[in-house]
């Protein structure tokens, strides 16, 4: 179909009026009217009822006007996309990262992010499987390793470390564990082994489990464990970042960790000069400076 007619006829159906649509076009009452004929003819079709007071949809061009409705929309997202990329902060932005990731680190910081930039619109897509950015899955992504999907512009945030962590409510009333096999009086709360996780939070799990831990509560993610360390329910193993919100958790047997993980951001190479990728990269930079700065603080 001619995209001309469509666009046309999409002003026509919006309006109800072939005048309407031609001021809107700036094309006279009869260019749009052999335009609106001329798409019939190529459908075989009829698509508006006509009638004194104005136009009225057929069947056949109520299914068409939804078509060009949603091509409409598109067009508009792709303009304000274009413009973003030239101008001001404003639209969607998608993200995707893991699910501990982005409710226990990346939500809480997001007041900061809306108040900077009102008009942000963000889609955040929490899940461990891995959205293939080059086919625009998602616009930009948090990950506990280093993205090998091509055409990605890569960016190195920080580190993580799984360590142990336990309410001291919880010590105060179990005891303060002095070595590893103390462990063994009590509970362990973690990620069960077969779920999804980074190798090296699942090995430092499997390395605690062998000195026989006499009860054990295991989740599927993160934000689990951390509400049974919360709920004083035992000694948790959790990513290190989880705890700069929650200063009260106190580091058990500090010599005990995981190996490091790398936290990656990444997005297309289409999206280099996107001013929405590029404040969402400036804020999450931001945030663990800001991190690193108050860390230095409390151990000068």
């Amino acid at each position: 179909m001619d995209w001309d007619k469509l666009r046309i006829f999409h002003a026509v159906a919006d309006a109800g009026s072939l005048t309407h649509a031609g001021e809107v076009l700036h094309l006279s009452q009869s260019a749009v009217s052999r335009q609106i004929r001329a798409l019939e003819e190529s459908l075989n079709t009829t698509l508006f009822h006509r009638h004194a007071r104005g136009l009225i949809l057929t069947e056949q061009g109520e299914l068409l006007f939804d078509a060009t409705s949603a091509m409409s929309r598109r067009l508009d997202t792709a303009e304000a996309r274009i413009r973003d990329s030239e101008e001001e902060v404003f639209g969607e932005l998608r993200v995707t990262t893991t699910t501990a990731f982005g409710s226990l680190w990346l939500v809480p910081r997001l007041p900061k992010l809306y108040e900077r930039y009102p008009e942000l619109k963000i889609d955040l897509n929490l899940e461990e499987r891995v959205l293939d950015l080059p086919m625009r899955e998602a616009d930009v992504a948090i990950r506990m390793k280093e993205p090998s999907q091509a055409d990605l512009i890569r960016r190195r945030l920080m580190s993580v470390r799984m360590r142990l962590y336990a309410t001291p409510e919880y010590l105060d009333t179990v005891g303060r564990p002095k070595d590893v096999s103390d462990l063994g009086t009590h509970r362990l709360i973690c990620q069960n082994t077969s779920s999804f996780q980074v190798a090296a939070g699942a090995s430092l799990v499997q390395e605690l489990m062998s000195n026989h831990v006499h009860s054990l509560l295991t989740v599927n993610n993160y934000f689990g464990v951390l509400q049974g360390v919360l709920a004083n329910l035992g000694v948790g193993v959790l990513p290190d970042y989880v705890i700069q919100d929650f200063p009260q958790i106190e580091r058990v047997l500090p010599d005990i960790e995981s190996n490091e993980v790398p936290v990656f951001l990444a997005f297309p190479e289409e999206l280099r000069h996107s001013k929405r990728i590029a404040a969402f990269r400036d804020f999450v930079t931001d945030e663990i400076i800001a991190h690193r700065r108050r860390l230095k603080g409390d151990t000068a």
